[in-house]
């Protein structure tokens, strides 16, 4: 169906404000954008700007998930199917939750749906506490405020995983006639949780605890206007910690930070700030669905921004250290392919298996499972580069709760011996060596961008090692390598072990490169990153 024939059908069967919307748009390539492909249910769910259309994020793409989702859940399950469902702090994101409850609802699926706003993690833990089926997080995570999202779990609270996702996927695309979504009001399979059921969930945060001795740590903290706010300050109750106060509540736009993402630089900034005025020794900050954590470390007179690698190998370091007397030879460190190997190389040396998974931590929750299953092996510390990091197994999912619970007794246990988490990292590039870590995010979007983020992909997988002199293989993750499903990522890397990625984000319009640089002189390391970076540009931007 052409775009305009999309078009002029939404006109005939939507609500009046989704109408009056339509109505308004006089952009041709607007229009094209909002009906030339329907939004797609991906491995991670829903993920797209909100408004009117079939390629965007409204009450019927959240329907026609919904519907397709309850009717493949029904083919797999012949007792009592139940849904728990949890929203963030976006902007129509409670909205969409109860669309949602209301079309499983008219599906005869039991719901127990969040009265408040609650962090990822505590969904996935919930799944599984209330044995539910499945569960649903509306969240568009970091991503900009015009973004919205639809993550789908399964019974153990990890997200749909290739198999599952597959499988729904087919459900959802078999429904092409909107006007047919029951769109249901309140009804009695719906219930209402809350206090009692965030409360297991920190409960279970309480139990990774591994370091409560008092030192004079002083925290700023901000959950950037989303879902950390209560759970990450119960967590460090004890603790001193500032809040910054214009960040302190739910804030659907986001309206003072340029992006809710501690990925990015500025995110920060006001916190910083605040830990200037107070001598504050670490700054925290939590993503609006709270699953991720950026940090800032006092050094000298400034604040030096960690990276999530950064980050990640020195919480692997503190939690291996403390959990020493219990690892043993099943005890297993899970990162991502376009994790730096830092980490993995401390787990190492502690004795720990290794295993790597593709981008997504739905994908490292999935190994928690397989490891449940089999008892080869337990799960001790997953993580990835971009600030996600998970210790225990409460949850399938990354979580910024429990992870700022340990990056602060962290900090303590450093500051105990006159130490700053900068000079703990500076500790580990003494004993493992230096590596440089950066990320290149290109925007490409509509459909031009789509098809220019294909093009690229075909133009660096037939470069192949001729892309950089020194690259001794290329990794092409979508012929399928070893048991990771087909994904498509390619993975350059040098004889010296340095590396580079690319990759199509899965939930913007993006093409994600990622660096490794592995060289005993920061200097020579920083050179040599800038050289490569520069080349990339040239080749994506012209």
């Amino acid at each position: 169906m052409e775009y305009k024939e999309k078009y002029q059908q939404w006109l005939d069967f939507s609500d009046e404000d989704t109408k009056s919307e339509l109505i308004s748009i006089t952009d041709e390539k607007e229009i094209e954008d909002r009906f030339y492909k329907d939004l797609a249910f991906g491995t991670g769910g829903l993920r797209g700007i909100m408004g009117a259309g079939s390629n965007r994020m409204n009450r019927y793409t959240v329907g026609k998930a919904t519907l397709g989702l309850a009717r493949y859940l029904k083919s797999r399950n012949d007792g009592d199917i139940s849904v728990a469902i949890a929203y963030d702090t976006r902007n129509n994101s409670q909205y969409f939750a109860k669309t949602a409850a209301g079309v499983f609802a008219s599906q005869g699926i039991k719901v127990f749906i969040y009265e408040t706003v609650v962090p990822v993690p505590v969904l996935s833990f919930t799944t599984h506490y209330l044995s539910c089926t499945a569960g649903v997080m509306i969240t568009a995570s970091h991503n900009p405020k015009e973004y919205n999202g639809y993550k789908v779990y399964d019974s153990k609270g990890c997200q749909f995983c290739t198999e599952d996702a597959k499988n729904a996927i087919s459900f959802i695309n078999d429904i092409t006639d909107y006007s047919s979504i029951p769109f249901s009001e309140e009804s009695g399979l719906i219930t209402y949780i809350g206090e009692k059921e965030l409360s297991a969930f920190l409960d279970e945060v309480k139990k990774q605890s591994l370091y409560e001795e008092k030192s004079d740590l002083k925290i700023v903290y901000t959950p950037l206007h989303g879902t950390g706010n209560i759970p990450v300050r119960r967590m460090l109750k004890g603790m001193d910690v500032t809040v910054v106060k214009e960040q302190e509540l739910p804030d659907g736009n986001f309206s003072t930070v340029r992006s809710p993402n501690p990925e990015e630089k500025d995110a920060l900034t006001i916190a910083i700030k605040k830990a200037k005025e107070i001598g504050a020794d670490l700054v925290l900050g939590t993503d609006p669905d709270c699953d991720r954590v950026g940090i800032a470390v006092k050094d000298g007179d400034d604040y030096r921004l960690f990276t999530g690698n950064q980050t990640g190998a020195l919480l692997v370091k503190f939690v291996l250290t403390m959990k020493k007397p219990q690892l043993n030879t099943k005890s297993t460190l899970v990162k991502t392919i376009v994790t730096s190997e830092l980490g993995a190389n401390i787990g190492r040396k502690f004795g720990l298996q290794i295993e790597e998974t593709l981008t997504g931590f739905k994908y490292i929750g999935d190994k928690i499972n397989k490891y449940e299953q089999t008892g080869k092996q337990e799960f001790v510390i997953g993580y990835e580069e971009s600030y996600g990091y998970l210790v225990g197994t409460h949850a399938r999912d990354k979580d910024a709760v429990v992870s700022s619970m340990l990056i602060c007794q962290m900090a303590s246990w450093y500051k105990n011996q006159g130490k700053t988490l900068v000079d703990g990292l500076n500790e580990i590039y003494d004993e493992y060596g230096y590596y440089l870590d950066f990320l290149d995010s290109f925007v490409l979007k509509g459909k031009d961008g789509a098809e220019k983020i294909q093009n690229l992909m075909t133009y660096f997988r037939n470069t192949g090692k001729e892309l950089f002199d020194g690259i001794e293989k290329v990794i092409d993750f979508s012929t399928g390598i070893r048991d990771l499903p087909k994904e498509n990522v390619l993975k350059y890397i040098w004889k010296d072990g340095s590396w580079m990625a690319v990759r199509p984000s899965g939930t913007e319009p993006k093409i994600k490169v990622y660096y490794s640089i592995v060289d005993p002189d920061k200097n020579a390391a920083k050179k040599r990153l800038n050289l490569i970076r520069e080349k990339i540009k040239n080749i994506i931007e012209n």
